[in-house]
């Protein structure tokens, strides 16, 4: 995403903090599908981090065909804490996450859809859930008071996710997280992946942990999107699958779907040499046709994961496939 890629009013003077190690904490706020009043969201929610004391800043990240309303302008020229930016044209939800989060300050990240979607009391348990042992920590909204359709999506989505990742979520599609920095900016959050953050840090051996938040009345209403908009969730379920079990050794996947049709045609071919052998006529049977196309689409899927393990070969000097979480260090030794 190059400069020109988005447009960025004056961002006033950087707020301070009161002691040296205290928390700060940035509120990045995508505005990319469906915005409530961004002004009552930011005053509801700045409210109730001030009631806990903690330093704060609210980075607003407005995708194309999202135009900043008068008042969050105003707002921003006169608060400190308060920013926005806005994409010359729509990048997604992830790319408006990401922006985000590399123009915030805070050493948390607290992101928050730009709609109602948890209680504001409930950020303080989110907060407060965020220990030394703790990496993310993910709202699930329960009680859940909305329809029976709605809660029965999330399931369906829920349980998909589930037999990808070591863990289950009840809730992974939530938007409200608090995430420490370094986490966050150590994420590869790309395309729509923004649905997955918390299997994301999962899988790069990050501590995740999900706590009860209250759903918010005004997130009670039905959702029923159009069948593009399932596909395309079924596409990344797909995506994210892929990447998390076979992105280093993709030969375990494109080998054992190639050798399936390897096998079938090898098969197919077999009986048909028998029938020849017994005299009968193969030459305008579709099953020949069949037999061809089952071993040429094996041998084709057996050399595409060839060729991605030896990218994976390539790359692997560069790249570092794992997170070390504790260390020692031995004592240092004196000579006289």
């Amino acid at each position: 995403m190059g400069h020109g890629a988005l447009m960025e009013p004056s961002l006033g003077k950087a707020p301070t903090r009161s002691t040296a190690d205290a928390r700060f904490i940035s509120v990045v706020v995508p505005v990319v599908e469906r915005a409530d009043d961004l002004v009552t969201l930011y005053r509801t929610f700045s409210a109730a981090l001030d009631s806990r004391g903690e330093e704060h800043e609210f980075v607003f990240v407005f995708d194309g065909g999202f135009t900043p309303p008068p008042e969050l302008s105003a707002l921003s020229l006169e608060r400190d804490n308060v920013r926005f930016l806005r994409f010359a044209r729509a990048f997604g939800e992830t790319a408006a996450l990401r922006l985000g989060i590399e123009r915030s300050r805070g050493d948390v990240i607290l992101t928050l859809p730009a709609y109602f979607q948890v209680k504001p009391e409930g950020i303080g348990t989110l907060l407060e859930a965020l220990s030394d042992d703790t990496d993310m920590v993910v709202a699930s909204r329960s009680p859940r008071i909305d329809s029976w359709l709605n809660r029965l999506q999330t399931m369906a989505f829920n349980r998909m996710i589930a037999g990808v990742t070591d863990r289950p979520f009840h809730d992974i599609a939530c938007g409200v997280r608090v995430i420490r920095r370094t986490v966050a900016e150590g994420l590869p959050l790309y395309g729509d992946l923004h649905r997955f953050i918390p299997a994301l840090a999962l899988r790069e051996g990050y501590r995740v942990t999900e706590v009860a938040v209250p759903q918010h009345p005004s997130n009670a209403r039905t959702r029923l999107y159009g069948p593009g908009v399932y596909v395309r969730r079924l596409l990344d379920v797909a995506a994210f699958f892929f990447l998390a079990k076979f992105t280093e050794k993709p030969l375990r996947f494109f080998g054992l779907v190639g050798s399936g049709f390897f096998l079938a045609g090898a098969i197919t071919s077999l009986v048909l040499v028998v029938n020849r052998i017994e005299g009968q006529g193969i030459a305008n049977r579709p099953l020949l046709l069949l037999a061809v196309l089952l071993l040429a689409l094996g041998v084709q899927l057996l050399g595409l994961g060839l060729v991605g393990e030896i990218i994976v070969h390539l790359r692997a000097p560069h790249r570092r496939a794992y997170r070390v979480r504790d260390r020692t260090h031995p004592a240092s030794s004196g000579h006289d």
